[in-house]
């Protein structure tokens, strides 16, 4: 299991665990300033260099990618500023985004979250 800390990056994310972990393949799970991914498979694991690339193709993607930078230290990545300047935008409330409690799965809209926890149960 691998904690990606995004206290300096908080605005951008829940955009950002969800383009991380459809890129690495892993679950995620939402903290209060970071994410952590869990291997699917029980004995697999979670490639740290991958999730690295990861954050540095949607940093560069917005535009960000020379304002911050990714540290790996251990089972923790951290994403840090540079220059000391922050993401401006505005966050998505928390209190409007469900997570499933079995495998990850993030969405905004209550209804999604209903229907999919539904597969866990037939």
């Amino acid at each position: 299991m691998l904690t990606v800390d995004c206290t300096d990056v908080e605005p951008i994310k829940h955009e950002l665990v969800v383009y991380v972990s459809d890129q690495v393949g892993a679950i995620p799970t939402l903290k209060q300033h970071d994410f952590t991914l869990s291997p699917i498979d029980d004995n697999g694991t979670v490639n740290r260099q991958v999730v690295i690339t990861a954050i540095k193709e949607y940093l560069n993607s917005i535009g960000e990618a020379r304002n911050f930078a990714v540290i790996s230290n251990s089972d923790t990545i951290l994403i840090k500023s540079v220059s000391g300047k922050t993401i401006e935008r505005k966050p998505k409330p928390v209190e409007q985004m469900f997570s499933c409690t079995h495998c990850g799965f993030v969405t905004q809209y209550e209804i999604e979250h209903n229907n999919h926890m539904k597969i866990h149960y037939l």
